[in-house]
């Protein structure tokens, strides 16, 4: 069986290094991995790949910049050669990025049937780029290998057919359990940073809603500066985000307990959401990342497709359209704490060797 696996971005890298170790332990299963470009940078791509393991691409698209949909289309262009080359048995997916489009839409165009991880997500806001990625991926696909009951539910409400509906668990929640306890080894980031254990606030923000919005940025910009004056709080800043407030006439640095820094690879991003005190992101796997090691989370959007982290209490929303609500949900989430129980929605760990599981019992019924 011939794989052909697209990825392009953080939480795919994160994804496809415990689903290709799981392939890799299979005989008779080739994996070609195929990266998009859609993250390009060392920070952004290159430490990953060292870090988490992950085999370097058979190809490198080099596609990204601009719009979804030239971004998108370029990533069309450069698939299509490689499905006539490598006559892959399937197309792996992963989420709900540009690649993972574009991934399926060739596929699909090629006649090859689409796998896709982490199905069935909905945040049900049609206005986000990735909610329409997860939805038209969901089309085209022929395998749904979801996380939660929540997402098995939402398929089989939109017709998919329960036969070709698998409830794996979620592969993030592979990789913490797998590479914690190398993330503590690392734990060095923290002094470095001036920071304790359990005394900051970590905070990230990258989704083109906000960064894109000069008002939304300024709002999130000056409610986590104004927080840092009680709780210190640390800024890894992404790239589009450092850009967007260069653009929005605001400070790219912090000052004082304000820490920005530079993107952090995956292992120091574990031991700075492990040793939290809060969480604040506007990303989706930062999210379960929080939860898994039972650190509060405020989203800054009006939804998540995690529905279940709201509706246990590990999640709050804020919606990021004033400075003075942000602060006051902030204050909230740390005056409240931990909730007291932390449900198992994302299964035991051994989410990609389920994936392979299914994957490989394919082979044997075709």
């Amino acid at each position: 069986m011939k794989l052909l696996t697209v990825i392009g971005a953080r939480p795919q890298f994160v994804k496809a290094a415990m689903v290709s170790r799981a392939l890799r332990a299979r005989p008779n299963v080739h994996e070609v991995l195929v990266h998009t470009g859609q993250h390009f940078d060392e920070t952004m791509s290159g430490v990953f790949f060292e870090e988490l393991g992950l085999p370097r691409p058979d190809y490198d698209l080099g596609v990204n910049g601009g719009s979804h949909g030239a971004m998108t289309g370029r990533m069309l262009v450069a698939l299509d050669p490689l499905y006539e080359a490598e006559r892959p048995d399937w197309t792996l997916v992963y989420g709900d990025t540009n690649s993972t489009l574009a991934g399926a839409l060739a596929s699909a165009k090629m006649g090859v049937p689409v796998a896709h991880v982490e199905a069935g997500m909905r945040s049900f806001d049609r206005a986000m780029p990735e909610e329409i990625n997860r939805v038209v991926t969901d089309r085209l696909s022929t395998l749904f290998l979801a996380a939660t009951e929540t997402a098995v539910q939402q398929l089989l409400r939109e017709g998919v057919a329960d036969s070709a509906i698998h409830r794996v668990g979620d592969v993030m929640y592979d990789a913490v359990r797998a590479l914690g306890a190398a993330a503590e080894a690392r734990a060095a980031i923290l002094p470095r940073l001036g920071v304790a254990a359990g005394s900051f606030i970590l905070a990230t923000v990258h989704r083109a809603a906000n960064t894109d919005d000069d008002a939304c940025l300024r709002h999130i910009w000056q409610a986590l500066g104004a927080a840092a004056h009680a709780t210190p709080v640390v800024v890894p800043l992404h790239p589009r985000t450092r850009a967007a407030l260069e653009r929005a006439g605001l400070p790219a640095a912090g000052r004082g307990p304000f820490i920005v820094i530079e993107p952090v690879g995956y292992l120091d991003m574990l031991v700075l959401e492990r040793n939290a005190r809060l969480v604040v992101t506007d990303s989706g796997g930062v999210q379960k990342e929080a939860f898994f090691f039972g650190v509060p989370c405020l989203t800054l959007r009006a939804e998540t497709e995690w529905t279940e982290l709201v509706a246990s209490g590990w999640n709050r929303l804020v919606p990021p359209t004033d400075e003075a609500r942000i602060q006051t949900a902030i204050a909230d989430a740390l005056a409240a704490g931990r909730p007291d129980s932390r449900p198992e929605f994302f299964g035991d760990g051994h989410a990609a060797e389920r994936i392979v599981d299914v994957l490989t019992a394919q082979r044997r019924a075709s």
